[in-house]
């Protein structure tokens, strides 16, 4: 790497190469990420571009090369189980940056934070005394319909009160360069080991641009995440945390054993915990130890066979009654889902209203909940100038893209909604912003979105930046890794 280091040309440089950004034109209609409508950069980011851009599109070429073996040396995968040529997949990723201003990320910060705390304060409700729904703010049929919504989570109240310890919310940018909340995870967030790989790579492939250009590190979201989950341990002391994995045939293996590493916690699998006068052990080698705090990435319906699912071999017998007694934390708590239910995602805006009295700081999409009668016959009426989400599913999948259509997916669909209008919702599509991207061709406009990660025990933290995640397909609208997207490093300005 130190040749190719050495390499790097100098700004004011002559070169005789093909600039990087030479040919580039931004999409219309879109917000480019990086240049104005005219094609000029813009001002705050002008410097990243002008070091890119003199770099040349042979020593770029290179470079991304460099960053492509980084990646499938370092084994950083994904899972797609629908495709039949290998299940393996090294995960994709496009050496241009996204660049997010650092006064933009402030605002955002404080959105988030804001986001997040009226979710967790839903949360406590929904499992408790039931205001919200008691005053009719969200129909009590909405809730309790919901497949996150867990009967068996009532009246359990996890330690310190958190119930959303990790979150990744999808935020997207519209056509007038302001940023939406597409929708919330809150159950098992995944990503973030890719963001702390990205930013490794590059370093290592552009060291002289995070000298020039100041940009704001993420490697301290490993302390931070272990630093959350051992306060809200139940024992004093140096509390004993395990990340549980459903095991290496998962999709997000990598990110599981990933983070352990890097948080210095034990990897285990279901059966290697057992619970025993209510309390959770681990088996090692010295013998039975007790266990404080577990990051979960096991869903709830296999965490515990007695409760759940009753052939589930992913979870430990008995762990309910240790997490309903406060003897372990589960971090993110059981039934979050219930809040990052599709449908109920249009509620957030009068849950920070409810429990904050405040104004949402974030601006959502416009979405129609096909479980009102209203809602539906709108949606399908217009089936082809929407995007329609079945409310339980993620990565891409049970989604259709109206505009894009053919007439059986059309039709298929608005099937699919007539049987069961509880399990959609549906949103104008919006033209996502976009940002220049190395495709085959040179560089092109590809659309992206960004998902922050926010760590929450006795505070909350946001990661600065995020996931950015990129439609490689050229006029795709679909970022997920699962349905052929990739990713970016994010950068938030110093």
């Amino acid at each position: 790497m130190a040749e190719s280091e050495t390499n790097t040309p100098k700004r004011g440089t002559r070169r005789t190469t093909r600039r990087v950004f030479k040919a580039y034109k931004p999409a219309e209609g879109c917000y480019d990420e990086l240049f104005s409508a005219d094609g000029v950069p813009r001002p705050e980011f002008a410097k990243i571009v002008d070091i890119i851009d003199t770099m040349g599109t042979g020593e770029f070429r290179a470079r991304q090369k460099l960053a492509d073996a980084a990646f499938l040396k370092g084994g950083v995968t994904f899972s797609v189980y629908s495709d039949s040529r290998g299940v393996e997949k090294i995960f994709p990723f496009d050496l241009i940056p996204r660049p997010v201003a650092a006064a933009e990320w402030v605002k955002l910060e404080r959105g988030l934070e804001q986001r997040i705390k009226a979710l967790n304060l839903f949360l406590a409700d929904v499992y408790g005394p039931q205001r919200i729904l008691n005053e009719d703010v969200i129909p009590r049929s909405l809730v309790e319909g919901s497949k996150g919504f867990l009967k068996q989570a009532m009246g359990i109240k996890p330690l310190k009160g958190v119930y959303v310890h990790v979150a990744g919310i999808d935020l997207i940018r519209r056509p007038d360069g302001s940023f939406c909340v597409l929708e919330d995870n809150i159950r098992t967030p995944s990503g973030v080991s890719y963001v702390l790989e990205n930013r490794r790579v590059m370093k290592r492939v552009f060291p002289r641009i995070f000298e020039e250009a100041s940009v704001r590190s993420v490697d301290e979201y490993p302390m931070r995440l272990r630093e959350a989950l051992d306060s809200v341990a139940p024992t004093e002391g140096k509390p004993r945390t395990v990340i549980l994995t459903p095991g290496p045939f998962n999709s997000a293996y990598f990110e599981h054993s990933f983070l352990a590493r890097r948080m210095g916690c034990e990897l285990v699998q279901g059966q290697d915990l057992f619970v025993w006068q209510d309390k959770v052990f681990v088996k090692t080698t010295q013998g039975p130890q007790r266990v404080d705090v577990i990051y979960r990435r096991v869903d709830d319906q296999f965490m515990d066979p007695k409760v759940f699912r009753e052939d589930s071999m992913l979870g430990v017998p008995g762990i309910m009654g240790a997490y309903a007694k406060g003897n372990v934390a589960l971090a993110n708590a059981i039934g979050n889902g219930v809040a990052d239910d599709k449908a109920v995602y249009p509620y957030v805006p009068d849950m920070i209203k409810f429990y904050l009295s405040e104004e949402p700081l974030l601006a959502q999409v416009e979405t129609f909940i096909c479980a009102r009668e209203k809602d539906c016959k709108h949606v399908l009426a217009n089936l082809s100038n929407m995007v329609v989400k079945a409310v339980d599913e993620s990565g891409g999948y049970g989604m259709l893209m109206g505009p894009q259509a053919s007439r059986k997916q059309l039709d298929e669909f608005s099937e699919r909604v007539s049987k069961n209008p509880r399990g959609y919702i549906a949103q104008p599509r919006i033209e996502l912003s976009t940002c220049p991207t190395w495709v085959e061709k040179g560089v092109g406009p590809r659309r992206v979105d960004l998902r922050p990660y926010i760590v929450t025990g006795k505070s909350t933290w946001a990661l600065p930046g995020g996931l950015t995640r990129v439609a490689l397909v050229e006029g795709s609208y679909v970022v997920n890794s699962s349905q052929g997207g990739g990713s970016k490093d994010t950068w938030v300005m110093g």
